[in-house]
């Protein structure tokens, strides 16, 4: 979920050793001595995902010995930008995992098969609605989510405690939150957390607890330059206060945990991020963290809502669509591959699968899975798919952040300045 802050480059050397531990990446192809189908199957994720990810396949292969799927992984920059080269070149591949960002530029460019074509062998009865319609466009369902995750402030438990300030609460608003972070800055010399103003997904939550959306159903912006105005004017002053971290601290932001200001040995106290990748501060945080909901608009109106962390969609150039719908299926629906996979790309779709694997989940799964459950019930529907023209927009808005935060753009220049820029470009 990049859209979700997981979008990080490991390095080549790394990638690729794990890829030959695995034994199983490989490049393009489309047929193996025996006569079995071959897939293609690609995903973003860190090794930890790609080792559950491997385990998941070879089990679908035991028992569809007539299907061999290759595998290949990256981060999530590299992903983007290869499946982007592949899409292009007329050569994506058989099953892919995509973003949120990624599903309007793919259906609308006619990567992605509509998989209504395949319903006979993918099954969609026990995935929510809600969900499930993200991954509609012009009324065709190009992609299926895979799991589900949130927003979510993870903070040092023990740090947070020993300052004697309120712990975080469900309910609490934006205001509340910004109170937290200038006593825990007041208290401990450390800002409260990191600077939220630099995060489309936080300023998302910051609207929806409005009433407002980040864009309108007909894809456009769902908001004013006095909207991002108020926004960034709210981050700035925490920003000046201290309260939270600072531009050299903000800027050096990729999407990965370990460089945010919590990860990076304590620089703060607490993130903003998602449910699943906040497993990555568990190693960098010794003395443990909590997961607490997203602050709620001043009347309780919860922004936060169930994102899917990421989707599967097959490619309407694949010679094998059943046998790719087939896997989709496996990967979403079988308890054995669910007990697999575990929350490694978040908490499962499938209902029943959800319910019957949450039992038997164990320590930073568990703890997104109880999370999760203290929220359902709580929050809004999740909003369709962002435009293609999105994807571009995140870069956009936080290179306009950096020059407020390094204060060489009021907050009101640098909204005026995005809020052009946007509708530009999702005009094009």
């Amino acid at each position: 979920m990049p859209g979700n802050r997981t979008r990080k480059s490991w390095a080549t050397a790394t990638v690729l050793a794990l890829c030959a531990a695995l034994s199983a990446c490989s490049g393009s192809g489309d047929s193996v001595g025996g006569g079995k189908v071959v897939l293609r199957y690609t995903w973003w994720g860190n090794p930890d995902r790609a080792a559950r990810t491997q385990e998941a396949v070879a089990l679908f292969e035991k028992r569809h010995p007539d299907i061999d799927i290759q595998t290949s992984f990256s981060g999530y920059d590299a992903y983007k930008q290869k499946l982007a080269t592949q899409a292009a070149g007329g050569d994506a591949p058989d099953v892919m995992q995509l973003d949120y960002r990624m599903i309007d530029q793919y259906a609308s460019g006619g990567v992605l098969l509509d998989l209504a074509k395949q319903r006979s062998a993918l099954s969609i009865a026990d995935i929510d609605k809600g969900l499930l319609a993200t991954g509609v466009v012009n009324g065709k369902q190009y992609a299926v989510p895979q799991a589900r995750g949130t927003e979510t402030i993870v903070y040092d438990t023990k740090q947070w405690k020993d300052a004697g300030v309120e712990l975080p609460r469900e309910g609490w608003t934006w205001n509340d939150w910004a109170d937290s972070m200038r006593s825990l800055a007041e208290k401990t010399g450390k800002p409260g957390g990191t600077d939220p103003g630099w995060s489309e997904d936080a300023f998302e939550v910051w609207l929806r607890g409005q009433g407002k959306a980040l864009y309108t159903k007909d894809r456009k912006l769902g908001f004013t330059a006095g909207d991002l105005t108020r926004y960034w004017t709210f981050t700035d002053r925490l920003r000046r206060e201290g309260a939270v971290s600072p531009a050299e601290e903000t800027t050096q932001l990729d999407g990965t945990v370990e460089n945010t200001p919590l990860g990076r040995g304590g620089k703060a106290l607490s993130d903003n991020n998602w449910d699943a990748p906040s497993s990555g501060f568990v190693a960098l945080v010794p003395s443990g963290v909590t997961l607490a909901p997203m602050p709620s608009g001043e009347d309780g109106t919860p922004g936060q809502y169930f994102k899917p962390s990421m989707f599967m969609g097959i490619a309407d150039s694949s010679g094998h669509p059943k046998q790719a719908a087939r896997f989709i299926d496996f990967m979403l629906n079988d308890m054995d591959a669910a007990k697999i996979l575990g929350a490694t790309r978040g908490i499962p779709v499938n209902e029943s699968v959800r319910e019957k694997i949450a039992p038997g989940l164990k320590d930073f799964d568990k703890t997104v899975a109880d999370f999760q459950a203290s929220l359902d019930g709580d929050l809004n529907d999740p909003p369709q798919a962002p435009p293609s023209g999105d994807s571009a927009l995140q870069t956009t808005f936080q290179r306009d952040y950096d020059q407020v935060s390094y204060e060489r753009m009021s907050p009101r220049e640098a909204a005026e300045s995005y809020v052009t820029e946007a509708n530009a470009e999702l005009r094009s």
